[in-house]
């Protein structure tokens, strides 16, 4: 009878599953990460799906987006649903430098890491003013009318003139909880852009923060499409 040799999992010193070694190559930084964003996934996931019970459950006095964001700067008349499509186009353009300042860390290019992180960090604050213009007229209004016996002009967490008064509270909900990611990561990419001017990770020998802050970045941009789609478009 031949002898099958056994051999347990803390044997040999290529068991990866020992301990001390990540069985994927992955650090934990980026682990954590991961683990973050897919708990904040949950969390805007809750948000839409209340949306969209709340939207299905009023759809008669339910307003329409088209009727609503229609405003665009130095533009007279309605220019439906234009000046946030040029927000989405402005984030997404702010991923693709981000995609470009971590492909540059990978080659160790601290000059090409600072072009593509300054031109994101400007994307993200370019974006926050939009957002800031667009919660300006969507609360100072443009069609007041009379509900209740009271003259609504605008929209606040009670009344608004677009119609049910939850459409305004998921809306300032929803973009406001987006826009604090946002803001969050322009501060965050903010102060990894100072450390890679300050040579911090040509020390280390690795640009992994721009990457674990580039995963962030990209994951808010993701999910500003599906609040873009959802809230907006459909």
């Amino acid at each position: 009878m031949a002898n099958h040799a056994v051999t347990t999992p803390n044997e040999g010193s290529t068991n990866v599953w020992g301990g001390g070694k990540s069985p994927f190559g992955l650090s934990w930084g980026k682990m954590y990460m991961w683990i973050f964003l897919v708990s904040d996934a949950f969390t805007f996931s809750g948000l839409l799906i209340a949306y969209g019970t709340m939207r299905h459950r009023f759809s008669d006095v339910w307003p329409k987006a088209n009727d609503v964001f229609t405003h665009f700067p130095f533009v007279h008349g309605h220019v439906p649903l234009a000046y946030v499509g040029l927000m989405t186009f402005i984030l997404i353009l702010s991923s693709v430098t981000m995609v470009l300042a971590v492909d540059a860390g990978h080659k160790m290019d601290r000059k090409k890491v600072i072009l593509w992180m300054a031109l994101t960090i400007i994307g993200g604050f370019m974006f926050l003013g939009s957002q800031a213009w667009e919660w300006y007229h969507f609360i100072e209004g443009s069609n007041p009318r009379m509900i209740d016996g009271v003259l609504v002009e605008g929209a606040n967490m009670v009344r608004n003139e677009y119609g049910h008064p939850l459409f305004a509270n998921f809306f300032f909900f929803i973009t406001g909880f987006h826009g604090f990611h946002v803001f969050s990561g322009v501060v965050i990419n903010i102060i990894i852009f100072l450390n890679v001017i300050n040579g911090v990770y040509d020390r280390r020998g690795h640009y992994e923060q721009v990457e674990k802050v580039g995963l962030y970045w990209h994951f808010v941009d993701l999910v500003w499409v599906f609040v873009f789609t959802f809230f907006y478009l459909v």
